[in-house]
């Protein structure tokens, strides 16, 4: 029998108090930028992976946006579609490994954001799978936005103070991190509470990315043009340099 990985643990009855925490609530502004970079084309057919509640996927469905949302976590879903449902919208939620969808040559772009399921991993190759399947999935002319911890954050700050800095105000907390400058990893432990109130501990990990990781990455499935900025909640921005001071960054890469 498979033992279950910490992520999913996490999500398994976590719906109701995820949409709570502070890092899910600029959905809105962080839809405005999708739009601007899709240059308002709705006929653009988009993939939101690890679409989790479907915050993002609702809120481009509004907007009059095709959406595919597609996450591993049932309970996720369960509350997506129940949002949606709530709303009056049609969306498709899909439960899949993104590692291995089953999309080729399908959408016009594709969106991870809130990490999406990369980099919490495993391995490297796992991570990179999720990358590989994504692009798979993609038109040939096309566009991939994504957010993914930013390597050179923990380089220049302590991730334990900065998690509990933005963390004071949510359910989830992080202790006895310990970040490997070998695998550029962060080990913590999790604490949370699931939506039945039940208090939870995680041992968990998360891969940490330097830009030209990311970029070579990418250069190697085929993307031609790729931008890297800072990552600021609920404000996305080309404008937005990035600097060692952000926790995330935003990748744009286009076919």
């Amino acid at each position: 029998m498979n033992t279950k990985q910490w992520y999913e643990i996490l999500f398994e009855n976590y719906a109701k108090t995820y949409d709570k925490e502070s890092f899910t609530q600029g959905t809105a502004g962080e839809c405005d930028f999708i739009e601007q970079e899709l240059n308002y084309n709705k006929s653009l057919k988009i993939l939101d992976v690890g679409c989790g509640t479907g915050r993002h996927s609702i809120e481009l469905t509004k907007r009059g946006y095709s959406v595919t949302g597609i996450d591993f976590s049932e309970s996720q879903l369960a509350s997506a579609q129940e949002k949606a449902v709530k709303e009056n919208l049609k969306i498709d939620f899909q439960k899949h490994d993104a590692r291995n969808l089953p999309f080729e040559n399908e959408f016009d772009t594709a969106i991870m954001l809130c990490e999406g399921g990369f980099p919490l991993m495993e391995t490297d190759e796992m991570n990179f799978e999720i990358l590989k399947s994504v692009t798979k999935s993609l038109k040939e002319k096309s566009k991939f936005i994504f957010t993914t911890l930013n390597g050179l954050f923990p380089l220049f700050n302590s991730i334990e103070k900065f998690c509990a800095a933005v963390a004071k105000d949510d359910n989830a907390t992080y202790h006895n991190n310990s970040f490997d400058l070998m695998t550029f990893r962060d080990h913590n432990t999790t604490e949370f509470i699931d939506d039945d109130g039940n208090k939870k501990t995680l041992e968990s990990n998360e891969r940490y990315y330097v830009p030209s990781e990311i970029t070579w990455l990418l250069k190697s499935l085929g993307f031609k043009k790729i931008e890297i900025f800072g990552a600021k909640l609920g404000a996305f921005s080309r404008n937005d340099k990035l600097t060692t001071e952000d926790f995330e960054m935003l990748v744009i890469a286009e076919k």
